[in-house]
């Protein structure tokens, strides 16, 4: 009688156990594709990408399963499987934050030219609008587009103070929001635009050769991190080809998932810890 009871509990825990993980799965996947596609549409914007957001989740998740089937075949694992697919899953999210990344930092590159043009362009007698517009013709993408994107505002009636503080939110740094918060200095008080623009250049242009000397002397250290990131995986898989029959405890067992959940929970930790000693804010 007493073993019946303890598999009725047992049976009954287990059951609400799975019941209680499933309510939470199905509560993050909604909540995760809603952030997905929120952050997708945002993101595909300001490159001016347009699509459709429940078709970007579709196709995220179709990679994902096919992801995961193809590990699947390979590894015969479950375990793998379920993790190839998750990445897969979370992937696009962080190829959009690195685009946005790399895109902002053209967009200040190209800042100091693009501020020197301006103020010539001002001392040769235009206004700023026709200044911005004449600039813009000679200006290589991205930074051509968002100056596109602020004159056509202008167009639309949006006034200029307004449509630089729409540029400030779409690219926030500090090149940005130092130029925006001087052209409506300007503005306001009536100074010389110009000797501000070309003041702001060379500040902008010395910040970058510090930025740049500072990526050279650091590119060592994160180099290293890579390297040494990847040398696990690169041995676990060279150990797998030479002696697969031995490897296989390492992806079909328990204690092989465990030990590859902790080597590469300390691979991440160890090249975030690098990352954020090798990263200085200027």
């Amino acid at each position: 009688m007493a073993v019946v009871i303890l598999m009725l509990a047992t049976g009954v825990v287990a059951t609400t156990a799975a019941w209680l993980g499933m309510q939470l799965l199905q509560r993050e996947y909604g909540r995760y594709r809603v952030t997905f596609q929120q952050d997708a549409v945002s993101n595909l914007a300001d490159f001016f990408v347009f699509l459709d957001p429940a078709q970007l989740w579709g196709a995220n998740v179709s990679l994902a399963f096919a992801a995961a089937g193809l590990t699947l075949l390979v590894s015969e694992s479950l375990v793998i499987a379920a993790a190839a697919g998750l990445a897969t899953l979370l992937l696009p999210r962080c190829l959009l934050q690195w685009a946005r990344h790399r895109r902002n930092r053209q967009i200040e590159e190209q800042l100091p030219d693009l501020l020197l043009a301006l103020a010539g362009t001002l001392r040769s007698g235009a206004g700023l609008q026709k200044g911005l517009q004449q600039v813009c013709l000679h200006t290589r993408r991205p930074l051509s587009q968002e100056l596109g994107l602020l004159l056509q505002q202008q167009r639309m009636g949006v006034s200029l103070a307004e449509a630089l503080d729409a540029l400030n939110r779409r690219i926030p740094n500090e090149s940005i929001a130092l130029v925006v918060a001087a052209i409506k200095v300007a503005g306001d008080t009536g100074g010389s635009l110009a000797d501000t623009l070309e003041q702001i250049s060379r500040t902008l242009r010395g910040r970058l050769q510090l930025i740049e000397k500072i990526r050279a002397l650091t590119s060592q250290g994160r180099m290293q991190a890579w390297i040494m990131g990847s040398l696990p995986a690169l041995l676990i898989v060279a150990l797998n080809m030479l002696d697969p029959i031995t490897m296989r405890a390492l992806w079909t067992t328990p204690g092989g998932w465990l030990v590859l959940g902790v080597v590469f929970t300390l691979e991440f930790i160890g090249i975030s810890l690098v990352r954020r000693i090798v990263k200085i804010e200027v």
